[in-house]
């Protein structure tokens, strides 16, 4: 069994008592509590006023006298009117945030006898909402004896009988939701309602969510926010892991997963603990879980169900307890057709399965979003930017209409808001400078789209995935300069024509058949 520490106030009428031996035969809770033959209380937190500091160190004294292996901390707690309900509330929310609980080795009881009934409800929502991260307690006196042991009892509270609390409980989850957006006053209503629901599954389950959305949706940072909350509420106490899996390539993506012991493979100079185990107790964000192998698959599958795993060169094997958040912008149902992915893995992660829209799908969303911006600016760089009134409806006008394709989504908004702030030394956007950074949006997304077209016509959509982007530019000019040459001889001279100057032999003909050949590309297909 893990140490219980006990929480609660002091009761300035049932704790008090006179001071000589009559006061064993009454029953006195806060007293009561650590004469259980059946519970065991290795630390008691007592919260108290500056008033009732004489009782304080009476009942303190008392404690350490029936259960001496009882740590007694005295906590100062003082109300200016101990029935204002937001006082009260504030003060216990702020003590609930500065304690360092630590549920993984410490079981906690939030007694609920003593204290006004203000604190008794306040008590209620903050367990109920895991910012005291322990189970309600409560005692009472045995009937038909006077005896100072009396019961106690731990009790499940159903918030939806109680008004006032569920409205409470309402404003808390709303909050939640709230720091899920990053504090933006998000105005899309079928994203508002997502963020929501994830809010929920994120508080009541440690089953894997799967984020879907193109890049640059804002997965990454929506798992981040989602650790932190469970974070605060005291779920999770390890680390927040984030791995982009398209990095992760080859035999070193086992290793870098799950770990080898020295010695495995050549230059294995040092066991290495892998990330599986690194977000043991904390949450593992596995971005594009798609570039996945099948091997790598089917490894992930057990440990997110099994909590084991298998390290490189290991003879046995390690253990780890995380919450899996998979991030993708392919269509996994597509991949698992195709034998990309694995169907029994994608059956795990589809349990929870939330698709981000782009910025272009939530273009009410785009003023909220460009003040945030501006806020990360400031805090980012130390310096306060603006527009001024004539400039903002202009970039808002262009932002919000069909010309804005967004196709890097809130990565393009967030770096247009950066280029504009830079440029802008005087800490004010003009119109000057929107004007000139509309037309490099459209300048981007124009080259970007022909450049996708011309790929796409000779490799199809799938095909121009599979490219890094910065093939992809290279190998539009290539198909261009191809397209507009009269033969093979003739684009090469003209692709090559800096480097065959200082080449004693030059075959640019066959260095550009080897190029082409490098996608899958013949001359005839490229210029018929």
């Amino acid at each position: 069994m893990k140490p219980a520490t006990v929480i609660g106030f002091l009761g300035s009428t049932l704790d008090a008592a006179k001071f000589g031996p009559s006061r064993w035969n009454k029953w006195r809770p806060t007293v009561s509590i650590c004469m259980q033959e059946d519970l065991r209380v290795d630390r008691f937190v007592l919260l108290h006023g500056t008033y009732h500091q004489r009782l304080a160190d009476f009942v303190m004294q008392d404690i350490r006298d029936v259960s001496p292996e009882t740590e007694v901390v005295p906590h100062l707690l003082d109300f200016d009117d101990a029935w204002d309900f937001e006082e009260v509330y504030g003060k216990l929310l702020d003590f609930a945030r500065s304690f360092p609980f630590d549920p993984d080795v410490q079981d906690y009881l939030i007694h609920i006898t003593t204290g006004t009934h203000v604190a008794q409800i306040c008590l209620f929502l903050l367990t109920e909402a895991r910012y005291l991260p322990g189970r309600l307690l409560q005692t009472q006196p045995q009937r038909g004896q006077p005896q100072p042991v009396g019961t106690w009892a731990a009790i499940d509270l159903d918030l939806s009988r109680y008004d006032s609390i569920a409205t409470r409980f309402a404003e808390a989850s709303a909050e939640s939701t709230s720091f899920l957006k990053s504090g933006i006053e998000t105005r899309n209503t079928a994203f508002n309602r997502m963020i929501e629901e994830i809010e929920q599954v994120a508080m009541r389950s440690r089953a894997p969510i799967l984020l879907m959305g193109p890049t640059g949706a804002g997965k990454s940072q929506l798992a981040r926010k989602i650790y932190e909350l469970k974070k605060l509420r005291h779920q999770v106490s390890g680390p927040f892991v984030e791995v982009n899996c398209a990095t992760l390539k080859g035999d070193s993506a086992m290793s870098a997963l799950f770990g080898h012991r020295k010695g495995a493979f050549t230059g294995a100079v040092q066991d290495r603990p892998g990330l599986l185990r690194s977000a043991d107790k904390g949450v593992l964000f596995l971005d594009e879980i798609g570039e996945l192998g099948l091997d790598e698959q089917a490894m992930i599958l057990r440990a997110i169900e099994e909590g084991r795993f298998l390290p490189v060169g290991a003879d046995s094997e390690a253990n780890s307890e995380f919450q899996l958040i998979a991030g993708t912008n392919r269509n996994l149902m597509d991949e698992v057709a195709a034998g990309h992915f694995r169907e029994d893995l994608f059956a795990r992660l589809n349990l929870w399965t939330f698709a981000l829209p782009g910025l272009a799908e939530r273009r009410e969303d785009i003023q909220p979003n460009l003040d945030y911006e501006l806020e990360r600016f400031a805090e980012r760089e130390g310096m306060r930017v603006t527009f001024n009134k004539e400039a903002r409806e202009r970039y808002l006008a262009f932002a919000e209409s069909p010309a804005a394709l967004w196709q890097g989504n809130f990565r393009d908004l967030a770096a247009s808001v950066t280029r504009m702030a830079t440029l802008c030394p005087s800490g004010r956007i003009d119109r000057a400078a929107v004007d000139f950074e509309c037309e490099r949006l459209a300048r981007l997304w124009s080259g970007e789209r022909a450049e996708e077209n011309i790929l796409a016509d000779l490799l199809g959509p799938e095909g121009v995935a599979k490219i890094d982007p910065f093939d992809r530019v290279q190998l539009a000019y290539v198909v261009e300069t191809c397209r507009s040459s009269a033969s093979l001889s003739e684009a090469g001279r003209t692709l090559f024509a800096v480097s065959r100057e200082i080449r004693t032999s030059t075959n640019d003909a066959d260095r550009l058949r080897k190029y082409l050949a490098r996608f899958g590309l013949e001359w005839a297909a490229v210029t018929g």
